[in-house]
């Protein structure tokens, strides 16, 4: 079953209400877009984006029910505004960007997202692209892997195990996720590989972002946002990693200071321990929020923050 993170307070920030349209950039298995499209009946739409084909088909079938006022785009977030002009769709009162992988990924996907399946070295969302973990891997010189470990996965050990994929791969092709796992395990320290955060994980997370550029694309969608949402529209943001995290936190604050937003989030909400009990993926999510802000308007009922005290 698909389970949103965060879905109470996504619903409670975005504040939905019937016959409002909303966009959702990472729509995934569309657990976040059923829930807004049925506080917008009757006549409510969601525009609904992932460079994922077969999310885009998950969506279509999960939402089968909402069909008249359901938009689906198999693009890129980063072409919002280009998205946005095609479908005519206008006005947009608010815009949700879940950036954490789905469970599809993790366990349906064969890609080789997760270390606990032995898959090949894939690790694209958009199938269409050319650059693969593999690539990166097998081809990319000593300093280019430490760099990414280090810079994207801030992986304390990047240059041990980008020294140890070096000498593995001159004895043969490192080409699924279970050689990958052998190689970083003996690169690290035997202290370091009983932790509770496995001891791939960083290392997955850092080719994971390489892959998709995602930290850069987050550069471009950002503004995009502010420009498309109506006056008084929301932005919702679920971050996963600090990397993230720190990118929406300063973007929201220099926006803030140019007037063009009020921060609706002091501080990230973060799961309950309800929540966390049910789906404990959410533990790392961070949500962030901001309305677009025209002269002395103060959104009602105050701040998300005091909505989850």
């Amino acid at each position: 079953m698909h389970i949103p993170v965060l879905q109470k307070e996504v619903l409670k920030c975005l504040d939905p209400k019937p016959n409002e349209n909303f966009i959702d950039c990472t729509i995934g298995g569309g657990g976040h877009t059923k829930g807004i499209l049925e506080k917008t009946k009757p006549k409510g739409k969601v525009l609904g984006i992932d460079s994922d084909n077969q999310q885009i088909e998950n969506s279509k079938n999960y939402l089968s029910g909402f069909k008249k006022r359901l938009i689906l785009v198999n693009d890129s977030y980063i072409n919002l505004k280009t998205i946005v002009r095609k479908n005519n769709f206008y006005p947009v009162k608010g815009i949700l960007l879940d950036l954490g992988m789905s469970g599809w990924h993790l366990e349906n996907s064969g890609r080789g997202f997760s270390f606990l399946r032995n898959e090949s070295l894939d690790m694209r969302y958009d199938n269409k692209a050319c650059l693969t973990a593999r690539e990166i891997i097998n081809k990319w010189d000593q300093q280019e892997i430490e760099r990414v470990l280090k810079e994207y996965g801030e992986e304390r050990f990047s240059r041990e195990i980008a020294k140890a994929i070096i000498q593995a791969r001159k004895e043969t092709i490192i080409q699924t996720t279970s050689q990958l796992v052998g190689v970083i395990k003996k690169a690290i320290p035997p202290r370091y590989q009983h932790q509770p955060i496995h001891y791939a994980t960083k290392t997955f997370q850092a080719l994971r972002i390489a892959v998709n550029d995602e930290l850069n694309n987050l550069k471009k969608i950002l503004p995009q946002t502010i420009e498309i949402l109506e006056n008084q529209g929301r932005l919702v943001i679920i971050s996963f990693h600090s990397l993230e995290d720190r990118l929406v936190k300063n973007f929201l604050r220099e926006e803030a200071k140019k007037k063009t937003i009020q921060i609706l989030t002091k501080k990230p909400i973060i799961a309950s321990f309800q929540e966390l009990k049910i789906n404990p993926r959410s533990r790392s999510a961070k949500l962030r929020a901001a309305v677009k802000k025209i002269k002395n308007f103060s959104p009602a009922g105050g701040t998300c923050s005091k909505l989850f005290l």
